[in-house]
């Protein structure tokens, strides 16, 4: 995988994850491992939710991990204050993966705050975010499409400084980078 992603980690993620959780780190070896970035997936428009993020989410999904919500709430004597977090994008057993393919970089902030709430209040174990690699820009700009996916959007320069900045709390996070060597031109 090394090849195909660039991998930072925080607070020992990945031994958390093989030890600790080795279905959901399996589940994650084995989607990453398979993704590919399609070239009708990049030159397509985006909306919503490109194929990319939908590719990644349905394989995780087809594995039993879920969006999740989490509802929580701060309680002082009897008086109780919801405090909402955002939706996980997938969520198993304890391990919370957010997908930023081409969100605004502040989503960054929004993800690592969720883990850093989260891991506090005992729902996580880790945090995952799957990204993609600075690297890819020149391709997407040779296809036509660096305009949609500019300095503005989600990628590992914009999310790294964020993480080494302690924007994840005490929660241990590893981040995987998609690299410019899982695209492929001929699907």
């Amino acid at each position: 995988m090394g090849v195909q992603y660039e991998i930072h980690q925080w607070r020992h993620a990945v031994p958390l994850l093989a030890t600790v959780h080795p279905e959901e780190w399996r589940d994650i070896v084995d989607v990453l491992s398979s993704f590919r970035i399609r070239h009708s997936a990049i030159v397509v428009g985006g909306g919503r939710k490109s194929e990319v993020a939908g590719w990644l989410d349905s394989a995780w999904e087809s594995r039993g991990w879920q969006e999740k919500k989490f509802e929580t709430a701060i309680v002082v004597d009897e008086r109780r204050m919801e405090s909402p977090t955002h939706k996980v994008d997938c969520y198993k057993s304890g391990v919370a993966l957010e997908i930023e393919w081409n969100n605004k970089d502040p989503f960054f902030d929004r993800d690592l705050n969720n883990f850093r709430l989260l891991f506090a209040l005992r729902a996580i174990d880790v945090g995952v975010i799957v990204t993609r690699c600075d690297e890819l820009q020149s391709l997407l700009e040779s296809l036509g499409r660096g305009a949609s996916f500019g300095n503005s959007t989600t990628h590992m320069s914009k999310l790294i400084p964020r993480v080494e900045g302690g924007g994840g709390g005490g929660c241990p996070i590893v981040v995987f980078g998609m690299r410019s060597s899982l695209y492929d031109p001929n699907s």
